[in-house]
């Protein structure tokens, strides 16, 4: 069977409060943190299991949030890795497809997604250089994790005051202080 033309490979959802939310996510599931956004858009952090890469954002305004409103909490859209984004753009209009925003990055190399809905209007994007940690094809050679994103210094204390929340409410305060 060959294998698809894409890959699921990023949720991407609206929360209140990303850190925290990204702490649930942590202590349940023992995801990893891997990066942090402050973009026009939405500010938030990103966390992973390994394979797929979840963005947890708080939107900055109802018109930047695609349709959603900024205050909407749930998945706000899903992430597709391709290998041609113009080529699947095509397929993806033809098929009744809608375009919103965003165009491969001409230069190469730096990180962007193109923003689409299907025909119902769910949003979803396209890229062709994963999320940060991410795998197109896991268990494959040559199938690392795409590198974490940066962090967000002026974050720093939500980072902080979400961690020490967790740990307080799971009974892991001591066990944080102490390093273990």
């Amino acid at each position: 069977m060959a294998e698809p033309v894409g890959q699921l490979r990023h949720f991407a959802m609206s929360v209140p409060d990303p850190w925290a939310t990204a702490e649930f996510y942590i202590h349940s599931f023992g995801f990893k943190f891997v990066g942090e956004t402050d973009s026009r858009l939405a500010e938030g952090c990103y966390i992973s299991d390994g394979v797929i890469n979840i963005a947890l954002l708080k939107y900055k305004s109802d018109e930047v949030s695609q349709g959603t409103g900024k205050d909407f909490v749930g998945i706000h859209h899903i992430g597709i890795w391709v290998d041609d984004v113009e080529e699947t753009r095509k397929k993806v209009e033809a098929a009744g497809g809608k375009w919103i925003m965003g165009e491969p990055d001409p230069v190469g190399g730096s990180f962007y997604e193109v923003k689409f809905t299907d025909p119902n209007g769910v949003i979803f994007d396209l890229t062709h250089n994963g999320w940060g940690g991410s795998q197109r094809y896991p268990g494959k050679p040559g199938s690392e994790s795409t590198l974490p994103r940066k962090l967000v210094e002026r974050f720093s204390e939500r980072r902080a005051k979400a961690r020490d929340d967790m740990a307080k409410k799971t009974g892991t305060a001591e066990l944080v202080k102490t390093g273990k």
